[in-house]
């Protein structure tokens, strides 16, 4: 898709390990706090919820870890504060970088941010000086025919449809996500995924030296406890 650099579709899989799916367990449970926090612990009426419960459920989450998480969240444990931060910052060649952190103590995953960026060549911005060049979309990734949700979506106010490998991509603004999802559904297609995702509003190119140097931070980054996802709006591609 063109504008949409999440490092999750470079294809630049790493292999899967004991830490990293205890890294991944870590992330989901934050996920869960944080969602039942702002929405209550009731899925049926909490989407976000849901839906981390679902990609819970996809990376086999135990039923404990998936307790504790909204337990937590709706108040029962108290065991230190959690929040989620956005980080915003430059990396090689001046790519701009937009991380969505959920920290128990902000101060520990900024230096951390901090430190990975200096390493790689890149800094720390102040707060809106990278935002701005990213849009915040609903984005959902159907198993689906277009002309079976093509007009439900529309009228459901997405924005845009495409064709992504085997999903058929929907954008649409972030307070639908919701309704467009239910509404694929609704439609009989399968909903692979369903997220607000930061897509740039202008890639840029890099060159390879700093493409590299870019990936390299990109992976450090993600392999934060802290970090929930990555996003820059350099125009990322396979390297020999």
């Amino acid at each position: 898709m063109s504008g949409h650099s999440k490092w999750a579709n470079i294809k630049r899989k790493k292999a899967v390990v004991d830490a990293q799916r205890g890294q991944a367990f870590s992330r989901l449970a934050r996920e869960i706090t944080v969602a039942a926090r702002h929405g209550g612990g009731n899925p049926e009426a909490n989407f976000r919820l849901k839906a981390a419960l679902a990609k819970a459920k996809e990376y086999n989450l135990p039923q404990d870890n998936i307790e504790r998480a909204i337990s937590r969240g709706v108040g029962a444990a108290t065991d230190g504060a959690i929040e989620e931060i956005i980080y915003e910052g430059y990396g090689p060649g001046g790519a701009a970088l937009l991380l969505e952190c959920i920290s128990e103590n902000r101060n520990r995953t900024a230096g951390e941010v901090r430190h990975l960026l200096s390493r790689h060549g890149g800094r720390m911005g102040e707060a809106g000086s990278v935002v701005w060049q990213f849009d915040a979309k609903a984005v959902l990734r159907l198993d689906a025919d277009v002309d079976d949700v093509l007009e439900p979506l529309l009228e459901a106010g997405a924005e845009d449809l495409q064709e992504d490998g085997s999903h058929l991509l929907v954008l649409g603004p972030p307070q639908a996500l919701e309704q467009l999802s239910q509404t694929a559904q609704q439609s009989g297609a399968d909903v692979v995924a369903a997220e607000v995702e930061w897509i740039p509003k202008l890639e840029v190119e890099l060159p390879a030296t700093d493409q590299e140097s870019l990936l390299e931070l990109v992976e450090g980054l993600e392999e934060l406890d802290d970090v929930q996802a990555v996003w820059t709006n350099a125009k990322l591609t396979e390297l020999e």
